[in-house]
């Protein structure tokens, strides 16, 4: 598959693209930095250069999209960003890439969300923007016609064990490696059954494969 990653350079959309292209992908990594370029290539994706806040679906954003089979947003405002900008990025730029998918016709797109987002109201204070802008993007890609994967993981770390746990609701919070959550989004991706599914990822102790075949 031809597999557009918007957020392309962030600490998990990295491990997620690498693992892609080894699994065969080809692989376009969205950028929003010229600087970043160099790295996305590196991890062998063509590197694309786009400002998903300031460019139209009409424009670069549509352009991006064009001759995939598959959309992966990883973008985020980032820590310290300010709620406009979560707003702009975390829900705005999700639901431009969902207009360009569907004007495209794109059929797949999965979504890193956030576990809270829910219930964002039940959030702490600092959270509550971040959740709501999450919030909005999952429903804008729920509400839309397409095969849609929306996966929630928990406090993110860094080594992987290749093992989770994962449901609609999970009850609890937890941690989960960046790289488990990459490749449950490589291993979801082709999962047909994860289609039209939101839950919830934290550490486990089921192989990831397993635990998406029980969704």
């Amino acid at each position: 598959m031809r597999v557009l990653v918007a957020g392309a350079h962030s600490k998990t959309a990295r491990r997620l693209v690498r693992m892609l292209v080894e699994d065969g992908h080809e692989v376009r990594g969205l950028v929003r930095k010229e600087e970043q370029l160099g790295d996305v290539e590196a991890d062998g994706a063509e590197a694309v250069l786009v400002d998903l806040e300031e460019e139209e679906v009409g424009g670069g954003v549509g352009r991006a999209v064009d001759g995939c089979d598959a959309i992966v947003f990883a973008a985020g405002a980032g820590p310290g960003s300010g709620a406009a900008r979560k707003e702009t990025m975390d829900y705005g730029g999700a639901a431009k890439l969902v207009e360009a998918a569907q004007e495209r016709g794109v059929r797949r797109y999965l979504m890193l969300s956030s576990m809270g987002a829910g219930d964002p109201e039940g959030g702490s204070e600092a959270m509550r923007p971040y959740l709501r802008a999450k919030a909005r993007a999952d429903e804008r890609l729920k509400s839309s016609d397409l095969d849609y994967t929306i996966i929630r993981p928990g406090s993110l770390t860094e080594e992987g064990t290749g093992r989770i746990e994962a449901a609609e609701v999970l009850g609890r919070r937890g941690e989960i490696p960046r790289e488990d959550v990459a490749r449950t989004f490589a291993v979801a991706l082709e999962m047909p059954n994860t289609y039209h599914k939101t839950f919830e990822i934290i550490g486990g102790e089921t192989p990831i494969r397993e635990a998406l075949e029980r969704i």
